[in-house]
């Protein structure tokens, strides 16, 4: 009876001290069930109008730093690109032929005008010696023309003659079935069919070589006379140098006031260059960090406005806020260990620690602040927001995301 006793006290005590350990243990922790993962998120918008090209990405697929998203059809975007940079060249070479005439015109000696004459003169000689050129390719011209007259003609004899061989050729074989003429016969028809063939395939290729010549000589004329058009434009420059050399130096400031305008042209229009490289560059959209793809509304086909969102990316690096009662925060503080468990993952556990503590209550910085001033006032205790960051982030295939329910512990000592 008395070790009855005895083992009942004892298992009385040991229960005592247990329940007395594990409540000054839990004293160490605070913990709270109002808490959820939290992670950046951005909308994926386009910066360019325009119409979807090809679209990367799926829903809920994970993508890198860079990696193309979306792609808009840059056509109108690389033909205004080009346009602008068809200006920015016209003018460069405006502007450099200005500085041209202002180095010519400054102080007009007779070396300078002698220069002058001389560039006048060979462009002149240019000139004559193109024109020699274009009527050496008129008389090439007109002798292929002849020569692929002549080949026509030949060929149409030939393809007479082989229609003629061919028709008598079937007539012979048909006298030669009745035995009406000789085997000779017969062979000597097939073998002029034959010939005439031969003839009407060689008179073919003579047709076309004849053509290939005279489309040879047509793009050497076409050719020629582009350079005779680019010698006029020389010779028409050279002379206008020679009247700017002859005018004297009184249209030193008149170019100085063209080379000016023409380099103010010149910056203007390379930053319509700029813009126009970036407008096209922002034809493809690209993930501007490592996350998860969600909410995607974009599918191939749609024209799109600037700002229209398009898909929302979830930043890799989530954390947790934790909503504890402000009762619980006297012993909370920066850099305290905090176990998390995520409901989704319940036989998991993570180490994190407190990065912040929000100052001021959850429900002050929402968007209908609670108003107090009123007689009917029931004090409601307070939540008050708790940053929490992984020591360690959970895998990417855990697909831990905003809005799953956490319950974190603090080690508050």
């Amino acid at each position: 009876m008395k070790n009855k006793k005895f083992l009942a006290l004892t298992v009385l005590v040991a229960g005592a001290a247990a329940a007395i350990a594990y409540y000054l243990y839990s004293k160490g922790f605070e913990s709270t069930d109002n808490a959820f993962v939290e992670a950046d998120i951005v909308q994926i918008s386009p910066r360019v109008p325009g119409q979807v090209l090809r679209v990367h990405v799926r829903d809920n697929q994970h993508v890198e730093k860079g990696d193309l998203l979306v792609e808009l059809d840059p056509a109108d975007y690389e033909a205004r690109l080009a346009e602008a940079q068809a200006k920015l060249e016209d003018t460069l070479a405006k502007a450099a032929s200005a500085r041209a005439n202002l180095t010519l015109t400054t102080g007009v000696t007779s070396a300078l005008i002698a220069q002058a004459s001389a560039a006048l003169e060979a462009a002149r000689e240019q000139l004559e010696v193109i024109k020699a050129r274009l009527a050496q390719d008129e008389a090439m011209i007109q002798a292929a023309q002849a020569g692929a007259q002549q080949a026509e003609a030949r060929r149409a004899a030939a393809e007479a003659d082989a229609v003629r061989a061919k028709a008598d050729l079937e007539r012979y074989r048909m006298l030669f079935s009745k035995d009406e003429i000789s085997r000779q016969t017969l062979d000597r028809a097939e073998a002029e069919a034959r010939a005439t063939a031969a003839n009407l395939e060689a008179a073919v290729q003579l047709v076309a070589s004849a053509n290939a010549q005279l489309s040879q000589a047509q793009a050497a004329r076409q050719s020629t006379q582009a350079s005779l058009k680019i010698a006029q434009k020389q010779l028409e420059q050279a002379e206008a140098r020679l009247r700017e050399a002859q005018a004297g130096p009184e249209q030193v400031h008149a170019r100085e006031a063209d080379v000016k305008a023409f380099q103010a042209q010149i910056e203007q229009q390379r930053a319509v260059v700029r813009q126009a490289q970036l407008n096209l560059s922002y034809t493809r959209i690209t993930a501007p960090w490592a996350g998860t793809v969600t909410r995607k509304s974009v599918v191939e086909g749609n024209f799109v406005q600037v700002g229209q969102a398009l898909m929302a990316l979830v930043s890799d690096q989530p954390w947790v806020v934790a909503n504890f009662k402000e009762s619980q925060l006297e012993r909370m503080r920066s850099g305290q260990p905090v176990e998390i468990r995520i409901d989704a993952y319940p036989n998991r556990k993570f180490k994190g620690h407190i990065d912040s503590v929000q100052n001021g209550s959850g429900a002050r910085f929402s968007l209908l602040p609670p108003e107090n001033a009123t007689g009917n006032y029931v004090k409601v205790v307070q939540r008050v927001p708790v940053k929490i960051l992984f020591d360690e982030l959970p895998p990417k295939e855990w697909r831990v995301g905003p809005g799953m329910s956490v319950v974190p512990r603090v080690r508050v000592r």
